[in-house]
C-alpha cells in the first residue's frame, strides 16, 4: 500500500515535467535585434547565388530566381539577378562558393549595392516515405552590411508541397494510389520549384515576425518599428 501510494504522489511531479518539456520546445524563438538593420538603412540589395548543401543541382538558380520578388515587394532595389552572374564570370568567378568567399568591400567597389544576400539552400528535393512523398525546400540567408561588414538581419525558412498531409477518403489504398501519382510526378517534375517560392516569401517577405524590415520603396518603410 506504501508503494502504490509513493508511486501516486510521483504521477503529478511526472506530469508537471512533461507539460514544461512541452512549453519549453514550444517556446517562440528569440527576437532579432534590428539596430544594426535600422542605422544601415540598406536601399540596395545584391542576391548571391545560393550555396547548396542538397544534392539536387537545380537547386541553386531555382531559389535565386525566386528571391528577388519578396525583397522588391519589401521595397529594395535588387540588382538584376542576370547582370550579377554575368559581371562575376567576367571576374573569373563560376560557382557560389567563389562568389560568397568574395569580401564586403570588393563587392561593394563591384556592385555599388549597400547589403549583399548570403543564401545557403539545406534541403530541395523530394523525400520519400513509405505511403507518401513531398518536395520540400529549406533555406537560410544573411543580409550583409557592405560598408562594414556587419550582418544586419539573418532567417531560415521551410516550405513543403505535403504540408496538409494525405486526407484520402479511399483507406490504405487510396493513400497507395496517391503516394504512387506523387512520386511520379514528383519524378518527371521539378515539383520542388514551386515550393522554393514559397520558402522564398516565407523567409524574405517583410512585415513578419523576426522577418526583414521594410525598405525605403515601401509605403510601409518604417512602420515595422515594433519588430
Amino acid at each position: 500500500m506504501t508503494g502504490n501510494t509513493q508511486r501516486l504522489r510521483r504521477l503529478p511531479l511526472v506530469g508537471l515535467a512533461v507539460v514544461t518539456a512541452f512549453l519549453v520546445g514550444c517556446a517562440a524563438p528569440a527576437k532579432v535585434d534590428y539596430t544594426a538593420f535600422r542605422q544601415a538603412k540598406p536601399a540596395s540589395i545584391l542576391v548571391l547565388p545560393p550555396l547548396n548543401n542538397s544534392p539536387d543541382v537545380n537547386a541553386t538558380y531555382s531559389v535565386l530566381s525566386q528571391a528577388t520578388f519578396p525583397l522588391a515587394e519589401a521595397g529594395y532595389y535588387v540588382l538584376p539577378v542576370a547582370l550579377v552572374a554575368e559581371t562575376f564570370q567576367q571576374n573569373g568567378l563560376s560557382n557560389p562558393a567563389e562568389m560568397h568567399a568574395v569580401g564586403p568591400a570588393k563587392l561593394k567597389d563591384i556592385f555599388g549595392a549597400d547589403a549583399a544576400l548570403y543564401i545557403k539552400v539545406t534541403q530541395y528535393g523530394t523525400k520519400y516515405m513509405v505511403l507518401s512523398s513531398a518536395a520540400v525546400v529549406s533555406a537560410e540567408a544573411q543580409l550583409v552590411d557592405l560598408s562594414t561588414g556587419t550582418t544586419l538581419w539573418s532567417g531560415k525558412a521551410s516550405a513543403s508541397n505535403d504540408e496538409g498531409g494525405n486526407n484520402s477518403g479511399g483507406g490504405l489504398a487510396g493513400l497507395l494510389i496517391t503516394a504512387i501519382v506523387k512520386q511520379v510526378l514528383n519524378s518527371v517534375t521539378d515539383a520542388s520549384h514551386p515550393v522554393a517560392g514559397v520558402a522564398n516569401a516565407r523567409l524574405l517577405s517583410a512585415g513578419q515576425r523576426n522577418g526583414i524590415l521594410y525598405g525605403p520603396r515601401s509605403p510601409k518603410y518604417g512602420s515595422d518599428a515594433a519588430n
